[in-house]
Formats: C-alpha cells, sequence, structure tokens
C-alpha cells in the first residue's frame, strides 16, 4: 500500500522494549488454552495460518507444531525477537513480519485461517474497520478469523462507577497493576461489543459466535462465506 499522508502510523504507539514485551501478555497465552482454541478451530497440517500481534509466539509456535505454515506478525521488534526464541527452543519454523494490522503484506485469499489477540484495540474505529476488511481479504473463501479483544461488554451508565469497576476487574483477576489499566482507559482504544460486531458484519463476515465471559473482554469467531452464500 502507498504512504499517504493521512494514513494512521500504527508506530507512533510502539515503545516496548525486550523487558516490557517478555511480560505483556504472561496473564494469557498458555500452551494448553493456545491449543484448545487451534483444536476448536481445526488447524490442519499444510494450513496457511497468520497470527496478527503474534506477541511472543506462543500461539504462532503451536499452530507451527501443529503443522501450520505460519506467518508470525507485530509490529514491535522486541515482540518478534522473543517469537523467533520460542520458535528455536521448540524447534519449529516460523517466519517472522515487522507490520501491524494495517500494513501486513498478503496476497487476496490465501489464508486457511487468521487469528489476532488484543491488538485491534490499538486502532482507532475508522482503523478497526479497515484492519478488518485487509483480513477479509486475507483469507479464503470459507476460511475462519478468531479474533480476541479488550471491549467494553456494556454501556456506561454512570462513567466514573463503570470505569472502576473494570478496572477493579483488569487488576484482580488479569494481574495487571493500576497504572497499566488507567492508560488503557485514558489513551488506548477499546470500543463496544455490538460496535465490533457491526463492523464485523459490515465487512462482510458471517459471525460464527461472540462470548463476552467478561467485563472487558470478547471473542469472536468469524467465518468468510464461500461465493454465493450469504454473510
Amino acid at each position: 500500500m502507498l504512504a499517504r499522508d493521512w494514513y494512521y502510523t500504527q508506530r507512533r504507539r510502539l515503545g516496548l522494549d525486550s523487558a516490557v514485551a517478555s511480560i505483556y501478555d504472561r496473564h494469557d497465552n498458555s500452551d494448553v488454552r493456545t491449543h484448545a482454541a487451534l483444536s476448536m478451530l481445526g488447524v490442519q497440517r499444510g494450513w496457511k495460518v497468520a497470527d496478527i500481534g503474534c506477541g511472543n509466539g506462543v500461539l504462532a509456535v503451536e499452530a507451527a507444531l501443529m503443522g501450520a505454515d505460519v506467518d508470525a506478525i507485530d509490529i514491535s521488534p522486541a515482540m518478534l525477537a522473543l517469537a523467533k526464541i520460542q520458535a528455536s527452543d521448540r524447534k519449529v519454523a516460523l517466519r517472522t513480519q515487522p507490520a501491524g494490522l494495517l500494513s501486513f503484506a498478503y496476497k487476496p485469499n490465501s489464508y486457511d485461517l487468521i487469528v489476532s489477540e488484543f491488538a485491534l484495540h490499538h486502532l482507532p474505529d475508522f482503523w478497526k474497520a479497515v484492519a478488518l476488511a485487509r483480513i477479509y481479504a486475507a483469507l479464503k473463501p470459507g476460511a475462519n478469523f478468531y479474533l480476541r479483544d479488550i471491549v467494553f461488554v456494556s454501556m456506561p451508565d454512570g462513567v466514573d462507577r463503570d470505569v472502576e469497576a473494570w478496572a477493579d476487574f483488569s487488576i484482580k483477576n488479569h494481574d495487571f497493576d493500576r497504572d497499566s489499566v488507567v492508560t488503557h482507559m485514558r489513551d488506548e482504544y477499546s470500543t463496544f461489543g455490538w460496535v465490533i460486531e457491526r463492523m464485523l458484519t459490515d465487512v462482510g463476515f458471517t459471525l460464527v459466535s461472540a462470548d463476552y465471559h467478561a467485563p472487558l473482554h470478547g471473542t469472536y469467531l468469524l467465518r468468510k462465506p464461500k461465493p454465493g452464500e450469504q454473510g
């Protein structure tokens, strides 16, 4: 994609050093959970899989261990370095790409599965929709997109009260410190679950399932319809 002066620059959010990267997704990336998710998604040997916002590479490596051909994509060099170490330690091959949701390179209709976990909220809503359209274009017809992100499940009926409750939940259940929660609420771009759902279906995805099992957490399984199918 040609550079444009109005295009959102994801690298403005880049600032993770290796020390921060090593703990960034410690609360949520376990081999057991990742293997269960990939098994649910039906990953098969020879599939072409992309993990966009791959973080420390746990999911990408697990997909490679299951026989997939994996692109591990992240805007952070520190994260990609950790993913490479993870792949080397577990003796699998990954292709790494220093890019984000708005800049990853792809061939249209080429991926059997795309996964993105806790990356979309870094984009304002307009650019979320742009990113989702790119993911849709990259998938083969009939293929799935698995999305997990920080979203607001309910409307705030009292901003102070709700924000405090959301922050307290994240601190108690995900081992975040208060400063990181406050920074997220103030400076990042999490949006409402119903907004995400509308974006996903307007892009063309069929919404297979949406799971809101925490006040700041949404998990979505999407399918790109085959020609002639209704989205």
